[in-house]
């Protein structure tokens, strides 16, 4: 379970409703509805590296972040800033040791990362890890 994050134009807030509508929206190209990412407890955050625009790192997204022109939403249309959004990606922890056993990482493709997290292991999806609390991810997230 975890929580989806888009980059929206500004100009279609008020036409987004948080229903199928939103959902056909976000999966068609002419919107311009960016998937930022997913946030996960316990995980690095799985941000999305989408090659054919150009946005293969954390600093990639970051003009996208601050554009002025566009906004930061959750799956639920729930708005946000870029700078809760850059926390959100890079200053993740959890309090408790991750308790995982060898098994239990290798089921979810996952090892341990920093701050008590899991993280993505390379491959499976995972093209790289940042050098903070996030994964950078290929394909379609769910």
């Amino acid at each position: 379970m975890g929580t989806n994050y888009y980059s929206v134009p500004r100009a279609m807030l008020g036409t987004l409703h948080f229903s199928e509508h939103f959902w056909d929206l976000k999966n068609d190209p002419e919107n311009d509805i960016l998937h930022i990412g997913k946030s996960s407890f316990g995980w690095c955050f799985s941000l999305h590296t989408i090659p054919d625009r150009g946005i293969t790192t954390l600093g990639a997204w970051v003009p996208i972040l601050i554009d002025p022109e566009r906004s930061i939403v959750d799956e639920y249309l729930d708005e946000l800033d870029w700078e809760k959004m850059m926390r959100t990606i890079t200053a993740r922890s959890r309090k408790e040791p991750n308790d995982w056993d060898c098994e239990k990482y290798e089921r979810n493709y996952a090892e341990p990362g920093p701050n008590n997290l899991a993280r993505h292991s390379i491959g499976h999806g995972c093209v790289e890890h940042g050098p903070g609390t996030w994964d950078m991810i290929e394909g379609s997230f769910s």
